[in-house]
């Protein structure tokens, strides 16, 4: 049995380089049984049992085909912690849930998403990618991927789509990294001690938000996501105000902080690939599709979930006992070599690619999936057509074990 030098409970071991967190994943995979690690130590939880990692492609599509088995209730998918009561307040969505609530919650949140929004939605990202892009061209030199061109496009449309208005892009963008940004000083800084109560504080200012918009959007409907959400009564149910306001911050975590890493990842994958990007520009539309899930493939954005055994069940040869933690390292299925040929090769043209960057199949597949798709389509549409030459410098990225992130990427063009 390989005696791992490494623990993936440590929190700087997500803050080490690329290759070192590929070389310890390669080795997690080439185990006959997962790999068990102790959980970490804090101030604002009790250490829990531990949990397994579950890094085989094989295992996390299993894992998530059995919700039944593998729960993510308790308020835990994205965390390997038993966290405290009051962040169910504010993280407590339908990600962190089981049936029959989680069926619930989705069954009223997807009836909001009906073929009419999704089309307006549609059309809103051509516009605001074009946007973008004009800006840039504008500016003329190089600058902040992150910020000035990656970031914007899922902010403005999760923003338009809720029917928050342009003033508060930034408080949303602002609190949004702050619930993600683990421990990531730039964003909570150096006192970890004070991460939990940053944490909270921005969890309780976007429900806020939303609440009071809600509120209005009760007597004064718009065509907008919350006036749909607020007004939905699907067979006699409607969403709670908690339940609104932690959906919202699902969204923005899930909708912008995820589809804004892909697009950045994105482009370091085609500065570091200058034979894929010629292949993608000879064909933008045409080879959009194939390329856009090997971005997503490639940059995992969210590392991991977490699950709760609800009962003794084997696996691809491993009993699991009721009661044990499972954690889903994504990031490492997808560059899984029993699927994936060559898998740190970036190739527009691979098919099939069954990567798991949305999540494995189940309920908790990702419900935003169609729509972060058109976005990294849309913003590389218009980026390889207009600006084809543009190129990612080093990136600076997020010291988080949750987010494969990238802060910030300076571009030129």
């Amino acid at each position: 049995m390989d005696v791992l030098d490494f623990d993936l409970s440590d929190r700087d071991f997500w803050a080490k380089p690329m290759a070192e967190r590929r070389a310890a994943f390669d080795r997690l995979r080439a185990r006959d049984t997962p790999a068990f690690f102790a959980e970490p130590v804090v101030d604002f939880a009790p250490q829990g049992p531990g949990y397994y990692a579950l890094v085989k492609h094989a295992d996390i599509l299993e894992a998530s085909r059995n919700p039944e088995v593998f729960s993510s209730g308790d308020g835990g998918a994205t965390n390997i912690l038993d966290m405290p009561a009051e962040f169910t307040e504010y993280f407590g969505s339908m990600i962190n849930m089981d049936d029959p609530r989680h069926a619930r919650l989705r069954r009223i949140v997807s009836r909001a998403f009906t073929p009419k929004m999704i089309k307006q939605f549609e059309a809103d990202v051509d516009v605001a990618a074009a946007k973008i892009v004009d800006d840039l061209l504008v500016k003329g030199s190089g600058c902040d991927f992150v910020t000035e061109v990656a970031a914007r496009l899922p902010l403005k449309i999760i923003c338009d789509m809720m029917g928050i208005p342009e003033r508060d892009y930034q408080f949303v963008y602002e609190r949004s990294n702050v619930i993600l940004g683990g421990f990531d000083p730039e964003y909570t800084g150096d006192d970890v001690t004070q991460v939990v109560p940053l944490l909270l504080n921005a969890g309780m200012e976007l429900q806020q938000l939303v609440q009071d918009l809600a509120a209005y959007r009760t007597d004064n409907p718009t065509n907008d996501l919350t006036s749909s959400l607020v007004n939905a009564n699907i067979d006699g149910e409607r969403l709670t105000s908690q339940e609104l306001g932690s959906f919202f911050i699902l969204l923005v975590v899930a909708g912008n902080e995820t589809t804004r890493n892909a697009i950045s990842y994105g482009l370091r994958l085609l500065t570091n690939n200058p034979d894929q990007r010629a292949l993608w520009v000879e064909d933008v539309q045409g080879r959009a599709t194939g390329a856009v899930e090997e971005i997503v493939r490639l940059a995992s954005p969210v590392n991991f979930m977490r699950r709760k055994v609800t009962r003794d069940h084997e696996m691809n040869g491993h009993l699991y006992r009721a009661g044990e933690k499972v954690v889903l390292y994504y990031w490492a299925a997808n560059r899984d070599e029993a699927v994936f040929e060559e898998p740190e090769r970036f190739d527009i043209t691979r098919s099939p690619n069954p990567h798991v960057g949305f999540g494995g199949p189940g309920p908790h597949f990702c419900l935003g999936a169609h729509l972060a798709r058109r976005e990294i389509t849309v913003m590389y549409r218009e980026l390889l057509r207009r600006v084809p030459g543009i190129q990612a410098g080093k990136p600076d990225r997020l010291h988080s074990s949750f987010i494969n992130g990238i802060k910030h990427l300076e571009c030129t063009f």
